[in-house]
């Protein structure tokens, strides 16, 4: 997506614009990562002395925010389009980070600020697709709400903190609060800060902070520390195939994957994983019952399936999912660094957009692939190239659902090392994150095969699939 829209319909366009302007969310519109749009719902009444309230019918205190202006002022921002719109009422289902997640993957958004005691049911049933609170208690009108969840939605979205790290290292990433922070002075009032943190020890300090995150969750927040403990139990049993079952591990360590569906038998376990953020689901199942019961539950907006079993692999082609392709799981277990021989690596910005595309796109690399996925990869912080004197040679890069890929170097510079130092720079990179990296290779790639022995990485001993939805009108 080129840039996510924000549309607010509201009575005050100008608490919302100077609220917003400062800070974070006005550097992302000015680079033109988001835009803000507020629009005056008064510009849209037919009442000559621009009212847009009435009695309500049957009587009550208060005043109602009339339908045609509401609904005019809508119609000008969506025209004959359903856009996704927002209704923020005190009824509404209570905002949460994984809400704040899923709109953040809308290309546009409306926002509708009610006032007075509300607005006429009958335009509310016309065009709000949710309604949501920000909390147990009333507020004089809907642009405070409409800002939080603005504020929280838009630092989800790639390119708008700057760093690709940021939203993911904060309050409520993968089910822990975050941890206590310091700074200088290294004494105040007395306090000392925690002698771990001036040791320099990266692998302590990470340590350290988990257990911290881990004692807060567990005294202020316990409902999250039962959902974090449930995905520890279920990465502790997954561990026992380790090579196999990496892809579901990682996500679920880094806060990404839901579990739709867990079942044992013995020592074996059959799971069915969603990434919400990427669309993709994460399979693996003891037989064929058990297969055809997690194929019931697969999400309405998945649009990806990773399985490595071939009659999962069956079912699925079954129901509106067709084999991108057959590939062999590689995964880095040493925590040590790789080398990097060529310097000239670094990450890459939107102005190198066109070079990727004209490689990875154009040449159709990668199932389901487009410049906007690439673009996304970008604005993440998630892909780097290989430059010599100046000049891009080839690029490589960390896929939304955390697998390192896209790996690219162009035919004349092959046989350099480039592709190795690319590989590596990316692994090092995840490792500086505390991830395990792992990846996928095309069956049959023995050049590719070769370069992860060459790196270190290990192969599961599967086969796996990556299978894509197929819409309907196009089986």
């Amino acid at each position: 997506m080129d840039m996510t829209k924000f549309h607010i319909l509201t009575l005050f366009p100008e608490m919302i614009l100077q609220g917003l302007a400062p800070s974070v969310i006005g550097r992302a519109v000015e680079k033109g990562v988001i835009s803000l749009n507020a629009v005056d719902i008064r510009d849209y009444t037919l009442d000559r002395h621009g009212k847009v309230d009435d009695y309500p019918y049957g009587g009550g205190a208060g005043m109602l925010m009339q339908a045609q202006p509401v609904y005019d002022a809508y119609r000008a921002v969506a025209g004959d389009r359903r856009v996704r719109t927002i209704y923020l009422t005190p009824q509404g289902r209570p905002f949460t980070q994984d809400m704040a997640a899923d709109f953040a993957r809308e290309e546009e958004l409306v926002f509708l600020c009610g006032h007075y005691e509300g607005i006429d049911e009958r335009v509310l049933e016309r065009v709000v697709t949710d309604q949501v609170s920000i909390g147990d208690y009333v507020l004089t009108g809907g642009e405070l709400a409409a800002m939080v969840m603005i504020d929280a939605i838009a630092r989800l979205i790639p390119g708008v903190l700057g760093n690709g790290e940021s939203a993911e290292e904060e309050s409520f990433h993968n089910n822990l609060l975050e941890y206590p922070q310091y700074s200088r002075p290294e004494i105040w009032q007395g306090v000392r800060v925690p002698e771990v943190l001036l040791s320099g020890n990266h692998s302590k300090i990470a340590a350290w902070r988990l257990e911290q995150s881990r004692q807060r969750t567990a005294a202020r927040r316990p409902d999250l520390y039962a959902r974090y403990e449930e995905k520890q139990r279920l990465i502790r049993r997954l561990s026992g195939e380790k090579r196999n079952h990496i892809h579901m591990m990682e996500s679920l360590a880094r806060g990404r994957a839901e579990i739709l569906y867990e079942a044992r038998r013995e020592r074996e376990t059959a799971v069915l994983l969603y990434d919400r953020g990427c669309g993709i689901c994460m399979m693996t199942a003891l037989d064929g019952e058990t297969g055809e019961k997690m194929a019931d539950m697969l999400p309405a907006d998945a649009r990806m399936a990773l399985v490595s079993e071939a009659f999962l692999r069956d079912i699925l082609t079954g129901r509106q999912y067709r084999v991108s392709g057959e590939f062999r799981q590689v995964l880095y277990t040493r925590r040590e660094t790789l080398p990097v021989k060529h310097k000239e690596i670094r990450q890459l910005s939107e102005d190198d957009l066109p070079y990727v595309c004209k490689w990875y796109c154009d040449e159709g690399r990668g199932p389901g692939v487009d410049c906007g996925y690439v673009r996304e990869r970008i604005r993440a912080g998630a892909m780097y190239g290989a430059f010599l004197e100046g000049r891009q040679v080839g690029f490589a890069g960390i896929h939304d659902e955390g697998s390192l890929g896209m790996l690219y170097v162009e035919e004349p510079f092959r046989g350099r090392g480039i592709a190795a130092s690319l590989e590596a720079y990316v692994v090092n990179r995840m490792l500086e994150r505390g991830w395990v990296p792992y990846g996928h290779v095309e069956a049959g790639n023995a050049a590719s095969e070769r370069l992860q022995e060459k790196l270190g990485f290990y192969k599961a001993e599967k086969s796996f699939w990556w299978l894509e939805k197929v819409l309907a009108n196009t089986i």
